[in-house]
């Protein structure tokens, strides 16, 4: 089993050195060639390379400017210049993104509004639920109470009635045997 485990090893160190050796004596890529090559021909050629840009109204692929986020009219007009796909302009693509990016900051202002709302309606939602329901609780205890006195008051009468109350002020009292 040592012995295969072995042979597996120097097989694939072999291998890897037969490839090192390869990569060491291939040449080198050729150097990307320039944008101006690709003038006068069509824009699908120029913007193969990513640095290229396609400008319609002269058709002409010039480099990129990179030191510029966007190319200066005096290079190419923005309605004009094609970069990484032939068929949107700059002015529609930097329209696109910025629509894309506002509604996606829209959409995460209205969330975080939405949430800062829930949260702070759900906070004050139990304190006014609780004191409600303790309002309620009083008015029930107030009524139980008043309907206690009530009955009170008629089993008063009644006793009074039939001399089942001890009134001194009462002429008529139960008579008991002694």
């Amino acid at each position: 089993m040592a012995a295969l485990w072995l042979r597996g090893l120097a097989l694939v160190w072999g291998c890897a050195g037969t490839a090192l050796a390869q990569l060491s004596t291939t040449a080198p890529p050729a150097p990307a060639q320039a944008c101006s090559e690709f003038s006068q021909r069509s824009c699908e050629e120029c913007l193969k390379n990513v640095s290229c840009l396609w400008c319609y109204t002269n058709n002409t692929c010039i480099d990129y400017p990179v030191r510029s986020i966007l190319p200066p009219s005096s290079l190419c007009s923005l309605s004009n210049a094609r970069w990484g796909v032939c068929w949107i302009n700059f002015e529609a693509l930097i329209i696109a993104i910025a629509v894309v990016a506002g509604l996606i900051l829209v959409s995460i202002a209205v969330c975080c509004c939405y949430c800062c709302y829930c949260r702070r309606r759900s906070r004050s939602r139990p304190d006014e639920e609780e004191e409600r329901l303790a309002r309620k609780r009083e008015e029930r205890r107030l009524q139980s109470l008043q309907r206690k006195h009530e009955r009170k008051l008629k089993h008063d009468e009644i006793r009074k009635k039939y001399g089942l109350l001890q009134d001194s002020d009462n002429p008529y009292s139960r008579f008991e045997n002694e």
